[in-house]
């Protein structure tokens, strides 16, 4: 005769639900701890003295997946550099920065906005566009091709920004989107936030509101007398 069986019987005996949700978690907390680990040593001992094997040991993980998700070196530097553009909160600087353009109505307080944004964004992405920049001049072809990447991206983003701009009609009329973007494209660069604040030991905050002022007194009207 067989024994019966209960509810907690034919619970204990099913196999257990297999966590996904929490499996994936698991996979971005790794993800962004290799992450972090590398983007210390790259900007410690530069990008040819860093090994895969330093950045799996420091975030205590296989070489073999730290190539499974990122393909190596140049995968690595381009998604810290792609992480360094989403700023400092919770919301993605660009989301900020479209908003601020869709709704902002004081033209110069938009451009303080974008002088926030730069401080924001810069320290976190200017140290590793100078480590692109670095390597490619060294003679490395991959991050030759990621230095021509991230530039070419970021212009787009620019001449974005520079129609949005333009079509709100806060800027001077005898510019164009080709001309604002190259002023907002300058004004965005690492090697303007290494001289000021790397070289000259500016602040963030005070760089940002610098570039604010910059971007106002190149874009704006000038104020009626």
């Amino acid at each position: 005769m067989e024994a019966p069986v209960n509810a907690s019987n034919r619970e204990a005996s099913r196999p257990r639900a297999y966590d996904a949700r929490r499996r994936q978690e698991a996979a971005e907390e790794s993800r962004m701890l290799v992450l972090a680990q590398a983007r210390d040593l790259f900007l410690t001992r530069g990008y040819g003295r860093t090994t895969i094997a330093a950045i799996a040991g420091a975030s205590s993980v296989s070489k073999e997946s730290v190539y499974k998700s990122f393909g190596g070196k140049p995968g690595l530097v381009r998604a810290i550099y792609e992480q360094s553009l989403l700023g400092a909160g919770g919301t993605p600087a660009e989301e900020r920065s479209d908003r601020a353009q869709a709704t902002v109505t004081d033209p110069r307080e938009l451009m303080e906005q974008f002088g926030r944004f730069i401080s924001e964004v810069s320290p976190l992405g200017s140290p590793v566009y100078l480590l692109i920049r670095d390597a490619a001049a060294s003679g490395d072809p991959d991050m030759a091709a990621l230095l021509n990447d991230v530039d070419a991206a970021r212009y787009r983003r620019m001449l974005h920004n520079a129609r949005q701009v333009l079509a709100r009609g806060f800027l001077r009329a005898d510019l164009t989107a080709e001309e604002v973007a190259d002023v907002m494209f300058t004004s965005t660069s690492a090697e303007l936030y290494e001289v000021l604040v790397l070289k000259r030991g500016w602040s963030a905050e005070r760089y940002g509101q610098f570039m604010a002022r910059t971007l106002a007194a190149n874009l704006l009207p000038e104020p009626p007398a």
